[in-house]
């Protein structure tokens, strides 16, 4: 009784780390499943909590970086973002969203590098697995391209252009090999 008590206390006071997974989970299998009316949602809701870090701080920095990409000044991008991911390194979103910013900048090595953490730290991230095939395919790897496309397509079934680019390569590579 005792050990199922600690056990129901344990479970009670979960990380707030532990349910953002568990919703992940969920909406990772929503995903799969997922058809050409809802999967917008579901990758939105996706979105969503890869943009909660769990301190506004660190949400504002986030905030601002993409601002900055939108506005077509992604130096300043990098610098808000590089603030992010000093301050919170275990935020995989950081690391993508500077990744991205480094790209506009023409700065392939640092976003691989971004891309490599934002993955280490969420290997489900469809926005990053997508960056790295661009780049590989932009660097002329169109097989590794491939491939990744196709892992990224693996995780999100619906998104139509993960599709057309893996349709695209593999068009190409059969082109190539004949």
């Amino acid at each position: 009784m005792l050990r199922l008590m600690v056990f129901l206390v344990m479970f009670a006071t979960a990380p707030p780390a532990l349910a953002e997974e568990a919703r992940l989970d969920e909406l990772f299998a929503a995903l799969k499943t997922a058809d050409e009316s809802s999967w917008e949602a579901i990758e939105d809701r996706i979105w969503a909590e890869w943009s909660e870090s769990g301190s506004a701080a660190m949400d504002l920095l986030l905030e601002r970086g993409r601002s900055a990409m939108a506005a077509d000044a992604p130096q300043a991008a990098v610098e808000h973002l590089t603030a992010l991911v000093e301050n919170a390194p275990d935020f995989a979103e950081g690391w993508n969203a500077r990744a991205t910013a480094y790209f506009q900048l023409g700065l392939y090595g640092p976003a691989l590098a971004d891309i490599a953490r934002a993955l280490a730290l969420e290997p489900r991230h469809f926005g990053a697995l997508s960056g790295l095939a661009v780049i590989l395919e932009e660097t002329g790897a169109l097989e590794r391209a491939a491939r990744v496309y196709g892992a990224a397509l693996a995780i999100h079934p619906r998104r139509p252009d993960l599709r057309e680019a893996l349709d695209r390569l593999e068009a190409e590579l059969r082109g190539k090999s004949i």
